[in-house]
């Protein structure tokens, strides 16, 4: 799988050990700095440091609500080109039995290859091995759509044929855009962490200003965070995680094209 991120080397489950890890030393970090300050000066008033820390976690809300958001669209527009690619390929694969033979044949059976890629590539995520596939069916189909174009130039149903094929290789461009190349860009992963290290500081400190132990109550917020994160990195992770893009409109246009002769 082509690995459009840095923190794509990690796996999910590994990504979120780190962050725990990450949040668990930020509130501690926090919570020893506000234990030294209680050690060495006047102890600070907490009212104002909670209307602080409530903005600041309000921020880090908002970011995380914005970043969800981001990455609920993107996987919708994945699930969309799905649909889009099988009623696309489906229509040329119609289209081919009024070309001529052989190539109404052949035709067909690359466009019934191009369907397994594809279902192939959702089962085991190797999307390098099924864009060099693609590039080549594309290939055979486009040498296939010239041959009969030539012989049968006036054709209007030869001409609608290639106009099909042609929008099946435009949402293929599509769909590698949208289901790939299209992630959370690292800038905006990186705004995350620092606006969390800079909450999850406060959050410590503030609660050693407070003359409190190490509360339990610490957990839900840790926890609470790190399920909405995971959403998060499921959503981005197109072949990775519990939320994966239906292909039952792929599975359809296959059994479809086992039926026809």
């Amino acid at each position: 799988m082509p690995l459009s991120s840095p923190l794509d080397y990690l796996p999910i489950w590994a990504l979120l050990v780190c962050i725990s890890a990450a949040v668990l030393a930020f509130i501690e970090i926090g919570f020893q700095y506000g234990r030294h300050r209680c050690a060495v000066c006047e102890v600070e008033a907490t009212a104002p440091l909670g209307t602080i820390l409530s903005a600041t976690l309000g921020l880090l809300a908002f970011m995380l609500a914005f970043t969800f958001g981001l990455a609920a669209s993107r996987f919708e527009a994945r699930r969309q080109t799905v649909v889009e690619e099988a009623n696309s390929i489906g229509t040329t694969y119609l289209r081919a039995s009024f070309l001529p033979q052989p190539q109404s044949t052949q035709v067909r059976q690359l466009l019934s290859q191009y369907v397994d890629s594809r279902l192939d590539v959702a089962m085991t995520g190797n999307a390098d091995q099924a864009l060099r596939r693609a590039d080549e069916l594309h290939l055979q189909l486009w040498r296939n759509a010239e041959e009969v174009g030539r012989s049968n130039g006036d054709s209007i149903v030869v001409g609608l044929f290639i106009e099909s094929l042609n929008e099946t290789i435009d949402i293929h461009s599509k769909r590698v855009l949208v289901g790939l190349r299209s992630r959370l860009p690292l800038a905006l992963w990186l705004a995350l962490f620092i606006l969390t290290a800079f909450s999850m500081i406060g959050v410590g400190y503030h609660e050693a200003l407070a003359k409190s132990k190490r509360s339990p109550a610490r957990l839900l917020l840790i926890f609470g965070f790190l399920a909405v994160l995971t959403l998060i990195v499921d959503l981005d992770r197109p072949f990775e995680g519990f939320l994966t893009v239906n292909q039952e409109a792929m599975i359809n246009l296959k059994a479809m094209m086992d039926k026809l002769p």
